[in-house]
Formats: structure tokens, C-alpha cells, sequence
């Protein structure tokens, strides 16, 4: 049995790497264990980031090899190929290569003197009395034990170990298809592409983001219906998406489900915290974990390295970490929770409506003020100041109160 290496990361993702990554700038010692044998494969998610999210991770600048593609606004179709645009005049949003982005982040962390470990797949988690106190990991064909004063688990959407400390992850999902494709025609390279609608995306909207080689990362999630079949229909079907998928060759494409339903309850007990897709700390409104998952991660380094001062893992202090992340995104994930069940109940008609509106009432120059992508909730504050949105408000809210009724 190993030494108490201090704190055990499971998953070298993101959000994984980068908790790593601030536990070892607070003179920490960490280890991250990756089942697979490279960092960032495979990738289940488009990578399409807010650059002012990545600025405040201290991040950006990104490597250039790593940015795929730069844009300044995005088309939201409806069912029917109505379009609203929003413009702004700096980049808001950029492509990335998701292996390479999680290869940078990992190395960002060994140059920090975080140890990795591929091939290397947490087993089970080592308890006494009711407390996690490391992890059985096995490599290969050999299984060792290793003890943590913490260990914190960045697994993804399996929720394997969290269920092991008591936790029951997410519980609510939408099912995912990304693909990338050539061939496409006839795309604004700096701009991405929202289709919505259930005909195409029941309970969610499908994508099109447009990589400088001339390809793009086309995808899609659905509460209900084959991914894979509603993926083609949007390509061959969609009165807007047709006209730019419907010669394109799908080069390769991975299946995954996202969670909406906002951070779960608990994150944490006692020497265990959860971060990432496990703690469900996604978007709702677009199902972007990225930077969200990213900012939890840096609170999660900040309370372990605290209970390590303390030599406190008690899920009492530990919850010290469940309430930051709540009062960093309470609010917000209020809103886009509220936004997407608005969302959600609308029928394919409504939507058609509401497109149409949006651009009669002109609110993509409304819209130009908001000032963030991430906290969406700051967002609409920020922007209900205009008498556009509050009447585009006023529909959606009627809309809304029609469905239910």
C-alpha cells in the first residue's frame, strides 16, 4: 500500500487536470488517474468555449494549434429555416480541438509537478470508518492501493465512484451525437449555427460550428428519438441545415448523454468531492460543462487544500465546497433552468413564432450588451433593461403558460 499521495484525482479531463493543476500551485501533491490511454480520447463534446470564460480561468490566450475556429456571433434557425442573427464586434466564442485543450491543461499540471497515470482505472474506493481514504486503481493486469487524504472524482457521466461515497450523480439526461464532417457548404466561417425544434431536436437543438479547414463539427441531443437518425434527418431535411450538410460525409462521430438538470444536491462526503459532468455542472440552457465545470474545479482545489491545512475531510468542512460553487452559480443556474423548461414546452410552431419576433423587434442589438455566456443568469439582467426584451419576455412567458395550461 502506497503512501497518502496527498489528494487522488479520478479522470484526466478538464475539469480533472485543472483541479489538479491549482492543487499543485498551492504546493499540494496530487496524483491523476485516467482509465484511457491518452489524455482527451475520446472526445465527447464540440469544445465550443466563451474566450472571456477562458480568460477568467487564465487561459487565454489558448496555444494556436489548439483553436480550431473564432466567432463573433451565432444564427438561431426555427424548424422552418426562420432566422434571428447576433453579431458582436470582438470574438466571443471559440473552437477548440478538445484532445489537444485537455492535453494543454494536463501538462499545465505535470510542468507543476502533478503526477499521471494512463491505463490506470480507479477500481473502487478504499473506506474506513465512513470516510473515503484513497482508492484501488488497477494498471493493467496489476492493482495497487493508494491512500488520499481527498480524493476527488472528475469521471464524467458514469457516476461509477460517486454512487461507491454515497452520492447519486446526475439523473437526468438528454442523448448526444457529435460529428464532424467535410464537404459543407455555404457557411459563415465566424459564426456558429443553432437549430431548434423538436422535428430535429426534441428537448434540446442541434449545432453547426464551422472549423477554418473547411470542415465542421455538426451535432445534436435529444430527450427523445435515435441521435443518429435525427442527426441525418437534420442534414438531409432541415430547410436551412439541408442546404449546407446535405453533400457533407460524416468523418467520424461519437455518442454521449449530457446532463441538464442543473448541479446536483450534493457534492461532497466525507474525504470526497465531485466535480465536472459528475456534479452535473452543466449548462442547461446549452449543455456546456467546460468552463462551468472549470470554475468549480478551482473552488474544489481552494477547499481541499484547506481541509489538508486543517486535516479536516469531514463532509462538514468539505461541504465548504458545494456552498462556494452555490453562491458562485445559485442564481444563474436558476435562470437556465427556468429558460430551458420555457424552452422545453414550446411546440415547433411557438418556436417558428418566436424567431420570427425576435427579429422584427431587432433584439440581436439588444442582445450586443450582454456581456457574458457563461453566467447567463448576470446576463439577462443585464439586457432586461430594454423594452424589446421585456416584450419578447411577455411572449415567451405566455407561450409558456398556453403549453401548461
Amino acid at each position: 500500500m502506497n503512501e497518502d499521495s496527498g489528494v487522488i484525482v479520478v479522470g484526466a479531463g478538464p475539469c480533472g487536470s485543472f483541479t489538479a493543476l491549482k492543487l499543485a500551485k498551492l504546493s499540494r501533491s496530487v496524483t491523476v488517474f485516467e482509465e484511457h490511454s491518452q489524455i482527451g480520447v475520446p472526445s465527447h463534446c464540440a469544445g465550443h468555449l466563451s474566450v472571456k470564460g477562458l480568460k477568467l480561468l487564465g487561459l487565454q490566450p489558448l496555444p494556436p494549434e489548439t483553436v480550431e475556429n473564432t466567432f463573433y456571433g451565432a444564427n438561431f434557425y426555427s424548424p422552418k429555416g426562420n432566422r434571428f442573427s447576433v453579431r458582436f464586434s470582438q470574438p466571443v466564442t471559440c473552437a477548440v480541438d478538445r484532445a489537444m485543450f485537455d492535453k494543454y491543461i494536463a501538462e499545465k499540471a505535470q510542468d507543476e509537478g502533478v503526477s499521471f497515470h494512463m491505463n490506470s482505472r480507479v477500481e473502487t474506493l478504499m473506506m474506513k470508518n465512513a470516510f473515503v481514504r484513497g482508492a484501488i486503481v488497477k494498471h493493467g493486469e496489476a492493482t495497487e492501493s493508494r491512500l488520499a487524504g481527498i480524493v476527488v472524482d472528475a469521471e464524467g457521466m458514469s457516476s461509477r465512484i460517486m454512487r461507491e461515497a454515497g452520492l447519486p450523480g446526475p439523473q437526468k439526461f438528454v442523448k448526444g451525437v457529435e460529428a464532424e464532417v467535410e464537404n459543407v457548404k455555404d457557411t459563415e466561417s465566424d459564426a456558429v449555427d443553432v437549430y431548434l425544434g423538436n422535428t430535429y431536436a426534441p428537448g434540446f437543438y442541434a449545432w453547426l460550428i464551422p472549423k477554418r479547414d473547411g470542415k465542421a463539427k455538426v451535432g445534436l441531443a435529444a430527450r427523445t428519438g435515435n441521435p443518429k437518425e435525427l442527426l441525418q434527418r437534420l442534414m438531409l431535411k432541415h430547410p436551412a441545415a439541408s442546404k449546407k450538410l446535405r453533400s457533407s460525409r460524416i468523418l467520424k462521430a461519437t455518442f454521449h448523454p449530457i446532463t441538464l438538470e442543473g448541479p446536483i444536491g450534493k457534492t461532497c462526503s466525507n474525504g470526497f468531492l465531485a466535480v465536472g459532468d459528475a456534479a452535473s455542472q452543466v449548462k442547461p440552457t446549452t449543455g456546456g460543462g467546460v468552463i462551468i465545470g472549470m470554475t468549480c474545479a478551482q473552488l474544489a482545489a481552494e477547499v481541499a487544500s484547506e481541509a489538508l491545512d486543517k486535516n479536516d475531510f469531514s463532509k462538514q468542512f468539505l461541504e465548504k465546497y458545494q456552498n462556494r460553487c452555490k453562491e458562485l452559480l445559485g442564481f444563474d443556474m436558476k435562470i437556465m433552468l427556468r429558460i430551458r423548461k420555457t424552452l422545453d414546452a414550446l411546440s415547433d410552431q411557438r418556436i417558428d413564432e418566436a424567431i420570427v419576433l425576435c427579429t422584427r423587434l431587432g433584439l440581436d442589438k439588444t442582445l450586443q450588451n450582454a456581456k457574458d455566456i457563461d453566467f447567463q443568469g448576470q446576463t439577462l439582467l443585464q439586457v432586461l433593461r430594454s423594452p424589446r426584451m421585456l416584450t419578447a419576455l411577455a411572449y415567451f412567458f405566455f407561450a409558456y403558460l398556453s403549453a401548461n395550461l
